[in-house]
Parts: C-alpha cells; structure tokens; sequence
C-alpha cells in the first residue's frame, strides 16, 4: 500500500530531520550557445532574461529567465576543463541540476552530510547573484545533481 499526501509516510515524522528545502530556486540547462538558448526562450516561450553572470571559479556564463518565483538557469561552459563542459561532451545539451533554496546553507550542507549524502561542497561558497551554495554530488540526490542556493 502507498503512503498518500496527509497520510503515512507524507512527512519525515519524529524520526527524520527538519524540512530545510523551502523553494525551486532555479533549474539548470547545460547549453553550447548561451546567446542562442536565451533567444530561443525568448521567442518559444516569450521569456525575458532577468540576469547575466559569468562565474569563474566554476568555467560558465549563466543566463537566468525568470519563471514564477523560480529561474530556468541557462548555463555554459567558458573553458574547456569546467564540469559542464565535461557534462556536455559526455551527455549532450539538457537537464544539469536542480537548485534549492535553503534558509542556511552551512546548515543544510551539514544535515546532507549527516544523513549520508555525497556533498561536492564540503563548505558552503558563492554564487551567482550573490548567493550562497553547495552542491550535492548525484550519487547523494537520487541520480540527480542538487545545488543548495541561500540567498
């Protein structure tokens, strides 16, 4: 039998942690051609770009387009060796990773790591747009790249 929502099983209960996701803060696209992705949401969807950053310590240039409260991240590599520039040549264009907003991202990073997750990040560190973030390596996220985003 399920668990349903409401019903067992739809929380962590007495046992498990304290929720610390509040929010969808963004989902990243690995793309080749950022100027052509924004272009593309632009006119597809009629989004508009809500900001712009290249990140040097991590080798890409990201566009984010607002969507709701949340963002669709448009990122692209800027060197060779950056992780989504691997991602790329290995997987091809699409889904790289999901962005979470926590209240405090040393806290969230620890209880990850408490409760057995695979962190990339053992410190919190900047973002873009001020941010701070961690990220959980797929093997901690159930196949899936997770960033922990505090703003």
């Amino acid at each position: 039998m399920s668990a349903v929502a409401g019903g067992e099983g739809a929380g962590a209960g007495p046992a498990g942690p304290a929720p610390i996701l509040s929010a969808i803060d963004h989902v990243a696209i690995a793309v080749h051609d950022l100027d052509a992705a924004v272009a593309h949401y632009r006119t597809t969807y009629g989004a508009e770009l809500a900001h712009r950053e290249r990140v040097e310590s991590d080798g890409v240039e990201e566009a984010l387009i607002a969507v709701g409260t949340s963002y669709v991240q448009l990122v692209c590599p800027t060197r060779p060796d950056s992780p989504v520039a691997r991602f790329l040549e290995k997987r091809g264009e699409g889904l790289h990773h999901v962005g979470f907003r926590v209240e405090d991202c040393a806290a969230a990073l620890r209880q990850v790591i408490d409760s057995g997750g695979k962190a990339i990040d053992q410190v919190p560190r900047p973002g873009s747009r001020g941010t701070t973030v961690a990220f959980i390596h797929p093997q901690g996220g159930l196949g899936t790249l997770i960033e922990l985003v505090q703003e």
